[in-house]
């Protein structure tokens, strides 16, 4: 056998060449930021043992006369006495330089006042040949100074020159003592001060260094500019797995919810019971598995909440998040699909990694459509990005190594364009549906949304819930919002039933555009076709009770009919669905009786007539003529997993008769609506009248009018019949008397039901 040493191997971890072991060389970048800490930590360093002696001249250099040119040449700035000895002042210029000047002990005391009096006072220079030629001409000299050394001699002068009284250096002079006799000889009676510097060291000037500050202002924006890019870009480098570095594309986006971070709780959800008490099965196996496992039972891997937009799939979410004592694990669908090839997957993997370092744990996928939609699906085949990450989430929910300590939670409003294979048991075991809110639900949904806001004795959430049918959570949530601002803008103490009203109508049909001006027979025009539609609402006994009838602007309408269901509604009648097309073609009916033309207003109504009408001969089999055959042709688009070519599933005659029976149908209905006008034209006429002069009127206020009274007596008995029962509501209160059931209650806005607006 061979006992050789062998040649170390490149991949070998811990031998040279390797790419995992030993020393990981530093980047230029890390070498650059290094280099530069050095030099400022050298030039801090310099500071603290350097002072700056150009200012002043060291002290072998007569620091006294340096110091003395400066005073009497005025670039002293300020000064300031400090003690006997230290005198602390600033040299002018930008920014000024300080120094600091030590004198012989008693000498600044005597000198501080004159010192003092020449840095507040103005300065100049001038050349001796102009001082002695003034001087001949008759200047007057208040003040001389000299400052004499064994070397040179400074002399100083105040006198008037240029409009102003200043102090002067003579500069220039061959002789000092020229300039001197000639002041004498010009004021015998001046005494000219010399301060002889007898000893040049007796003064000490140092001055605090600059040379670190002159330096940082220049390098100040280049530090800032790197500090920026090390900390945005380099330093996140330097982490990949850190959220949104730049090498972090593959990382899950996931946030980890813990039971103090979220503040929603069960309490806060209301009107989905049934799917509470399924969640909280959820809760309970993580809190206490061994409960389940006793019998041989299994969690269910994954939950699909599945609801019309708004009806709280993601609240309930955020509730399990608030309940639950195990981590969390919150991101969106939209999170895994980026522009680079293999993100979604590398990120699918990525979370369930997480998520399995956290088990037992869950994870809540919003809008999970966004990548679960069939495979397959469109003209590019099925290898593309979206069905890469599909794939891993199906293989890591349910696959060869599958964690049965994680529970996946989605929502989607879209179950129709998911992949089957994400909908099978064992992956989504349980479907949750949060449809929209009952009677009961809505008041409960209400009570919730009204904890924190103030409103007015005697408004009941039974009577508001049963004027908003067909509202979900968020529309619900919405109207208590609206009616709290309406109620502020009005000055209110609290909210009362008339604001949640309009908070309702606001939020179904938009804000009132009172302010929008229209001609006098555009208001015609909208008044009859209204007058049509609530004609029809009132005679027909197959369409919901009539709410309001307006011709004020509201939303996209120039003006709206609201009837309102008297209770949920879970199936429609034929008899009904022929009444609301009838109903539809009200307006139209009314323009041709009473306007000899016909408008583009009925645009709206004419749609969804036919749509109805549509939908009775193709899907719901309520044609006799058809028969109960369902011939619906599929509408999905091909990019949702369809095939590319459809057939219609029935010949072009059979596409005739459709044609010819909804067309049957929607005149039948049309005449029916001209029959109904045309017999009660007084009535139509009066209410058109009525919208004219009021531009809103009740149902009430319409019903009134068919009968042959007036609006006025119908406002009337309606304020009669309020004022009662508040009275009596009022006197059950005194009495202690038990007050009316929620079901019992028929007043306020509990006499009318679920909107269906008609735009004029």
């Amino acid at each position: 056998m061979d006992e050789s040493p062998r040649p170390p191997h490149p991949n070998r971890p811990g031998e040279p060449g390797e790419r995992g072991g030993g020393k990981r060389p530093r980047s230029g970048v890390s070498m650059v930021m290094m280099a530069i800490i050095v030099v400022l930590v050298v030039m801090v360093i310099i500071s603290f043992f350097d002072d700056d002696s150009s200012l002043m001249g060291k002290q072998d250099k007569l620091t006294q006369i340096k110091f003395f040119d400066l005073l009497y040449t005025g670039q002293i700035e300020s000064i300031e006495y400090e003690g006997d000895l230290r005198l602390i002042g600033k040299i002018r210029g930008s920014p000024p330089r300080e120094f600091v000047v030590e004198f012989p002990a008693r000498v600044l005391s005597d000198r501080y006042q004159e010192i003092s009096h020449m840095v507040s006072s103005d300065f100049g220079t001038m050349r001796a040949a102009e001082f002695l030629t003034a001087l001949e001409q008759g200047i007057e000299i208040r003040e001389a100074y000299t400052v004499s050394t064994p070397t040179e001699t400074l002399v100083f002068a105040r006198f008037h020159q240029h409009g102003g009284l200043k102090y002067w250096s003579i500069e220039g002079a061959e002789d000092p003592d020229e300039v001197t006799r000639a002041i004498l000889a010009r004021h015998p009676g001046l005494e000219i001060v010399d301060h002889a510097v007898n000893h040049p060291d007796a003064l000490a000037a140092t001055q605090p260094n600059t040379w670190m500050a002159q330096l940082l202002a220049t390098l100040a924006p280049w530090l800032l500019i790197i500090a920026l890019f090390w900390f945005f870009l380099m330093r996140q480098m330097r982490s990949p797995g850190g959220g949104g570095g730049v090498l972090s594309f593959g990382r899950s986006r996931a946030q980890m919810v813990n039971k103090e971070k979220s503040n929603v709780t069960f309490a806060d959800v209301a009107g989905v019971e049934e799917a509470k008490e399924e969640v909280s099965e959820i809760i309970e196996f993580l809190k206490n598995p061994g409960r389940f496992s006793r019998l041989g039972g299994r969690i269910p891997r994954g939950v699909l909440l599945v609801g019309p937009p708004g009806t709280g799939k993601t609240l309930l979410a955020k509730a399990i998040a608030g309940e639950a004592n195990a981590p969390f694990f919150s991101i969106s669908g939209s999170d895994f699909v980026e522009m680079f090839v293999g993100v979604g997957a590398s990120r699918v993997r990525d979370l369930f990694r997480q998520a399995r370092e956290h088990s037992p744990c869950l994870i809540f996928l919003d809008e999970i459509d966004a990548v679960g939609r069939k495979r397959g699906s469109g003209l590019g085949g099925g290898h593309d990005e979206r069905e890469q990450t599909l794939n891993a989430i199906l293989v890591e929910m349910d696959g060869f190594d599958t964690d049965e300590g994680i529970i996946l939670v989605a929502a989607t409003n879209r179950p129709d364009v998911l992949d089957p294979a994400l909908l099978r048991p064992g992956r989504f075991d349980r479907q949750i549906i949060i449809g929209l809110p009952d009677l009961k639900g809505r008041e409960a949904i209400l009570e919730v949304h009204t904890r924190k806001v103030e409103v007015a004795e005697g408004v009941s959430m039974h009577t508001v819930a049963r004027a908003t049918p067909g509202f979900s959570g968020a529309e619900l949530a919405a109207v208590v919002n609206e009616a709290a601002l309406i109620a502020t803008l009005k000055n209110r103490e609290s909210v009362q039933l008339e604001d949640f009203e309009e908070a309702r109508d606001k939020v179904r049909w938009g804000r009132q555009k009172k302010g929008k001006v229209m001609e006098e027979k555009d208001r015609q025009v909208t008044a009859y076709h209204e007058a049509g539609h609530a004609l029809i609402a009132h005679t027909l006994e197959d369409v919901e009770p009539l709410h309001k009838v307006t011709i004020i602007p509201r939303g996209m309408s120039l003006g709206a009919t609201m009837v309102l269901p008297e209770r949920d509604r879970y199936n429609e009648m034929k008899r009904e669905v022929l009444g609301y097309i009838t109903f539809a073609y009200g307006g139209r009916s009314a323009e041709e009786l009473f306007c000899d033309d016909i408008s583009t207003g009925a645009y709206d109504d004419i749609k969804r007539a036919t749509e109805l009408a549509r939908q009775m001969v193709c899907q719901w089999g309520m044609s006799e003529n058809i028969g109960p055959i369902a011939y619906s042709e599929g509408s999905d688009p091909v990019f949702l997993g369809q095939d590319l070519v459809r057939s219609k599933g029935h010949s072009e005659s059979t596409s005739l008769e459709l044609d010819g029976e909804i067309k049957r149908i929607l005149v039948e209905c049309h005449q029916r609506a001209r029959q109904i006008l045309n017999a009660n034209r007084d009535a139509l006429q009066r209410i058109a009248d009525g919208l004219m002069r009021y531009e809103t009127l009740t149902g009430a206020e319409v019903a009134a009018i068919v009968e042959g009274r007036s609006v006025e007596q119908a406002r009337r008995e309606h304020e009669d019949s309020e004022r009662a029962a508040k009275d009596r509501r009022r006197a059950e209160k005194a009495l202690g008397a038990v007050p009316p059931q929620p079901e019992e209650e028929t007043e306020g806005l509990g006499e009318y039901g679920g909107p269906q607006p008609e735009p004029a």
